[in-house]
């Protein structure tokens, strides 16, 4: 290591495997951005369901080990390499994705990465944003090409992507639908776009969904643990209708006919398999942020010692409300 060299607190995974595999260090080098990189002091990062995948070494992108975690960061930025001209020290910004890992006090990003961060978001809210709205923006308005006046169900729609499924629908006009199985998460979901919400820990809550949506169904589901729902969503799909599949944890059986009949079509997305209209959304979202219907609802709070709990928690603990961040201090 070169004299001199700025050492920081960083997460570091030498090993797939389980949560404990999150190992908290304090002699990690910060990093040095060159030509179009930034680096940004974190003040907060986002835990996405993802880094546990990549963590376990089941997700089809596994990292040089080793590695720190963590996509989505918010903090302020602390120096920017020579070709950098949008950016300077002192920025308030988040980013979508990282170079050097986001769980870690100082984290290195691409330029066309990261985005300003508006005074009336705070640093939680900030890391908030990232994967959960551009996933979400993605999902109904690339993926599903949602149009005013249609009906979206967003299964799951207490947690990051679903909050952010659930505002970007309203702004956009469409009649909002969501679940969520706590009382808190309900509510938090009706607070925050949907017209109705059902709790699907109920026996008989599709009974309750095909009620209120009618004979004609609902136009497009926002599906984030497809293993569980695909078979029932297919069944309450309008003709024309979209599943697209955000999230999923393992394999279901499905009956292809429930896709004939009405001519449905399955669809998953995910974020980084093209960013080329990146910054079409994020123009979108930053309007949102303007004029306030964008506006992260956070959740469970760790901090970056207690990492490998909140990876623990994320995938095992039931009824997600709001955004799970870890904090820097």
């Amino acid at each position: 290591m070169a004299t001199g060299q700025k050492l920081m607190r960083a997460i570091r995974v030498f090993e797939f495997g389980g949560p404990e595999v999150l190992k908290l260090q304090s002699d990690v080098a910060v990093p040095i951005p060159k030509d179009h990189q930034v680096l940004i002091k974190v003040e907060a990062c986002g835990v996405n369901p993802v880094d546990t995948y990549i963590r376990s070494g089941t997700h089809s992108v596994k990292p040089l080990l080793p590695y720190t975690p963590g996509f989505d960061v918010a903090g302020i930025i602390e120096a920017v390499g020579e070709s950098v001209s949008a950016f300077k020290k002192g920025d308030r910004v988040f980013t979508t994705r990282t170079i050097s890992g986001g769980y870690a006090e100082y984290a290195l990003a691409a330029d066309h990465t990261v985005y300003t961060l508006p005074e009336k978001l705070d640093f939680k809210q900030g890391a908030a944003i990232g994967i959960p709205y551009f996933t979400a923006y993605r999902a109904l308005l690339h993926s599903a090409c949602v149009k005013p006046g249609e009906s979206v169900l967003v299964h799951g729609a207490s947690g990051g992507v679903g909050i952010a499924a659930c505002q970007i629908a309203r702004a956009y006009g469409l009649k909002v639908l969501g679940t969520a199985s706590t009382e808190e998460g309900q509510k938090i979901v009706l607070e925050n776009g949907a017209h109705k919400v059902f709790n699907h820990k109920e026996a008989n809550y599709i009974d309750k969904i095909k009620k209120s949506v009618g004979e004609k169904g609902v136009d497009v589901i926002i599906e984030m643990l497809a293993n569980v729902n695909l078979s029932n969503d297919l069944n309450l799909l309008s003709h024309g209708g979209r599943v697209i599949v955000v999230g999923s944890r393992g394999p279901i059986e499905i009956n292809p006919r429930d896709t004939m009949t009405k001519e449905s079509s399955i669809k998953g997305v995910t974020l980084f398999s093209s960013t080329k209209e990146f910054q079409q959304f994020a123009a979108a979202l930053q309007a949102g942020m303007e004029i306030g219907w964008l506006k992260p609802v956070i959740g469970p709070q760790y901090l970056l010692e207690k990492a490998a709990q909140a990876h623990e928690n994320i995938i095992h603990s039931s009824g997600a409300t709001g955004k799970m961040i870890l904090l820097l201090k």
